[in-house]
């Protein structure tokens, strides 16, 4: 007989509460140990609580392409920025549109929070263009000549590299211009059109010297190619505000001047032929060290239309001569790389230059996300002062603490000895709670703000609740007449179903809420969720087990007084067993 009593026991959890409670501690152990092992002893504090940056981005369209500022593309570069940001692995930052034409980027102080600065409001357009020719970064005053507008001879030796040509004021006016025979050499360009290409038609005559005066006037060029000349030698890419401008309002379709670093880490200046692949173009990218060369490059695939365009491109430019056999990787009016080709390539494609590890990286994660519809100029930069927020955060915590005091007060008046399982089960959720909030930082991004904080405190009252429907369905057991052992085994399956359907409801509400809403109410509703996540564990692991255990102590079995569980001040009914055993009196005179 003693054998199915013990298989009867086992279901109620009566028989081994220790373990469980042991298994409880060492999760916990092992989260505290954990927390301190990768450094992250504290959570991860928002913009609100931490302080940070907030960045206002104002969309600037094209010229004649003013309707390009839309709801559609607005929301698409909210979408491309916020992707950066988080690739970066940066923590609650914020990306929401404000207005028609200004997007707002909160972005809060921690890891990776500067690169994240620089990346919100690049618009990361990346052409792949053949390179016409190339010079030294500096400007170039010209000699005098007959008409004073110099031109550019092209570096088309076939030892040139980028940097070592230097451009020479060596012909008037009127001498054909060296760069439409580089763009014709290169591409077979057409006449000058709408574009500004140089002309397919100079002519090829020998150069006069400066001051002197031709026996046979040379076509005179066009506008737009003279003007490409004079800004070809005069732009100094030494100056980072010519840089920046340099390429400012080109088209893909144009041939342009841009500047860009050598191998060397100095600046050069290109000259540009129409781009012939797009950054649309771009599958995928990663910035990765070259072990062999011991440089970090970014590492491109192409789409199949792109790996198409970028051997057509490729294959013509290996039939060319240095640097006319370069192509320019040209991101955002900079020439990031100009690397040579000598055959037909296809697939993939690599940039390589001064890359560092984090650049590299940078870069691919830019590449990877793709380009903003949209050119967006910086309006103002803000730094958020922490201040208010830590104002706020006291005056909730300060909150939080009195409403857990009264909490503490109600239960030690109202269930006396039984307060003790509660305040303990409540220490806990609390050290489990801290632990997973310091260890989802670094794994998720999760970063406590004021909301968070409001979600933490509102599980207080949700975690007590828990407490108190088991404590109530003990007591209903002892008021019909059982003793404690009993008593908290019956109690438990039907506190176990209204426990359970209360977490659902209020996990449920959680994850509504984290859906459908965005920005800091995700952090209330995230935290709300793991809270009443952890209730679950809490009183499934801790609570029912000690009061397993706790019943088995005197104090609390023989309804003390002050253990919360006394049968007289309960209103008991007589036990059950003895009732069930004494027989109705007998009447003397029947007797």
């Amino acid at each position: 007989m003693a054998a199915p009593k013990k298989g009867r026991r086992a279901p109620s959890g009566q028989g081994k509460p220790g373990r469980t409670l042991a298994l409880l501690l060492i999760v916990m152990a092992a989260l505290v140990g954990g927390m301190f092992w990768s450094g992250e002893t504290t959570p991860r504090l928002g913009i609100d609580l931490a302080g940070g940056t907030t960045i206002t981005l104002k969309a600037e369209p094209e010229a004649g392409k003013e309707s390009a500022v839309n709801p559609t593309n607005m929301n698409t570069a909210v979408g491309i920025i916020d992707r950066r940001v988080n690739g970066l692995g940066v923590s609650e930052a914020e990306v929401q549109t404000q207005g028609d034409e200004n997007i707002i980027v909160n972005i809060p102080k921690g890891t990776n929070s500067e690169q994240a600065k620089k990346q919100v409001g690049t618009t990361a357009r990346l052409y792949f263009r053949p390179v016409l020719t190339v010079a030294a970064g500096g400007p170039v005053t010209p000699e005098p000549a007959q008409s004073g507008t110099p031109s550019v001879k092209p570096s088309a030796a076939p030892s040139a590299k980028p940097g070592s040509s230097t451009p020479k004021a060596n012909a008037p006016s009127g001498q054909p211009s060296a760069q439409g025979r580089a763009v014709t050499d290169a591409l077979k360009a057409p006449s000058p059109g709408p574009s500004g290409s140089p002309s397919a038609k100079a002519s090829t005559a020998p150069s006069a010297k400066p001051g002197a005066t031709p026996s046979t006037p040379p076509p005179t060029p066009s506008a737009s190619d003279a003007a490409l000349q004079k800004k070809f030698t005069e732009v100094n890419c030494l100056d980072p505000k010519q840089r920046a401008n340099v390429a400012k309002g080109t088209k893909p379709e144009d041939t342009i001047v841009a500047c860009g670093q050598n191998g060397a880490g100095q600046w050069d200046k290109y000259l540009l032929g129409p781009a012939e692949v797009d950054g649309k173009d771009v599958d995928g990218a990663e910035g990765v060290l070259d072990a062999q060369r011991g440089i970090w490059k970014v590492n491109m695939d192409f789409t199949s239309s792109g790996s198409k365009k970028f051997a057509a491109i490729t294959s013509k430019l290996s039939q060319q001569q240095s640097p006319m056999n370069q192509f320019a990787i040209v991101l955002d009016g900079d020439v990031v790389s100009a690397p040579s080709v000598s055959s037909t390539l296809s697939g993939s494609a690599e940039i390589t230059g001064n890359f560092t590890q984090q650049s590299a990286q940078d870069l691919g994660n830019i590449l990877s996300y793709g380009a903003l519809p949209l050119t967006f100029k910086t309006e103002t930069v803000t730094t958020v002062s922490p201040a208010l927020g830590g104002e706020q955060l006291k005056a909730g915590l300060l909150a939080g603490a009195i409403g857990l005091a009264l909490v503490v007060i109600y239960l030690l008046a109202y269930y006396r000895g039984l307060s003790i399982v509660a305040l303990l089960s409540l220490l806990v959720s609390a050290i489990l709670t801290y632990a997973l909030m310091s260890l989802l930082g670094p794994a998720i991004g999760f970063a406590l703000n004021l909301p968070a904080v409001c979600g933490a405190i509102v599980a207080i009252g949700i975690t007590a609740d828990s407490f108190i429907v088991y404590f109530e369905r003990i007591r209903d057991e002892i008021r019909e007449g059982r003793t404690l052992r009993p008593a908290v085994e019956r109690a438990w399956p039907r506190a176990r179903r209204t426990i359970l359907v209360s977490d659902f409801v209020s996990f449920l509400a959680a994850a509504v809420l984290f859906i459908v809403t965005v920005g800091k109410v995700q952090g209330f509703a995230f935290t709300l969720g793991l809270t009443t996540v952890l209730d679950v564990v809490v009183v499934f692991f801790f609570t029912k087990p000690l009061m397993t255990l706790l019943a088995r102590t005197k104090f609390f079995a023989s309804g003390h007084p002050w253990s919360g569980l006394d049968p007289k001040r309960l209103g008991a009914k007589p036990p059950l067993r003895r009732s069930r055993r004494t027989s109705a009196p007998v009447d003397p005179k029947e007797a």
